[in-house]
């Protein structure tokens, strides 16, 4: 999809976005999102789309690094639950509990008998969730290989992408099959009536974004609330320029010349 094409797409949705928090924090809704995918799916882009609009107060992205040695020894949702919403606010977690069924399988940073225990109590667990009021939304982004090694290479020639490739990441590219197979496991124990999972097409990242976008405002009850525009009545005198004392300066006029 073109760039024009897709702006011209995607700012509707992002008023609805924000239709959609403003009803969030009149009707104290709770929103979790999961956003899961193979590396280099999209999840941060889709993510960014949505987050770019709203107001951070009640919008927040979570990304949790690797637990650490005190977190290890704890339940393993514990970290998750602390990232939980309140009432009006959205959690966008990117990458979320379902690390346990994948990366962590795969590479065997856990043992078989943590991950069985994982499949067993996440439909529970979200279950929980839901049953206390949580909006619970989980999204899988889907992308071929061929894909997937175009995007590595494209970050991996970019200085301002690179850091986007993990030691993890490159390992990854020769266990693509493995992380299929992981993928289908944690769908078929976690895939549930309460708490479905969606898959989305995320080959064409733009399109990707905008059919997730729409398909999450559609699963949310949202009515519409008044929200009327501010009046910003004239300033009582002529506007002042700001003025420091003590001889500080601001940096201006950088780059007039460059």
């Amino acid at each position: 999809m073109k760039r024009k094409e897709y702006e011209t797409h995607l700012e509707p949705l992002q008023r609805e976005l924000v239709a959609m928090q403003n009803w969030m924090r009149h009707s104290g809704a709770r929103i979790v999102v999961l956003f899961e995918g193979r590396d280099a799916a999209g999840k941060g882009g889709v993510i960014g789309a949505i987050s770019h609009v709203l107001n951070p107060r009640s919008c927040r992205v979570v990304a949790l690094p690797k637990p650490s040695e005190r977190e290890s020894t704890q339940w393993y949702f514990q970290r998750y639950i602390a990232e939980l919403p309140a009432a009006g606010e959205i959690v966008l977690f990117d990458r979320s509990w379902y690390n346990r069924a994948g990366v962590e399988k795969v590479m065997g940073y856990c043992s078989d008998a943590q991950y069985q225990q994982f499949l067993q109590q996440v439909p529970v667990f979200e279950k929980l969730l839901i049953d206390d009021g949580v909006l619970l939304l989980k999204y899988w982004l889907t992308v071929d290989q061929s894909e997937q090694e175009e995007r590595f290479a494209e970050r991996a020639a970019d200085p301002l992408k690179r850091w986007k490739l993990s030691p993890v990441d490159l390992q990854s590219r020769d266990k693509y099959r493995e992380y299929g197979e992981a993928r289908e496991a944690m769908l078929l124990a976690s895939h549930s009536k309460h708490a479905p999972w969606t898959l989305v097409d995320f080959n064409d990242q733009r399109s990707g974004r905008l059919n997730l976008i729409r398909h999450l405002l559609d699963q949310l009850p949202v009515k519409p609330v008044p929200d009327s525009s501010p009046e910003l009545a004239p300033l009582p005198e002529a506007p002042q320029k700001e003025r420091f004392k003590g001889g500080l300066k601001p940096i201006k006029d950088r780059f007039a010349h460059a």
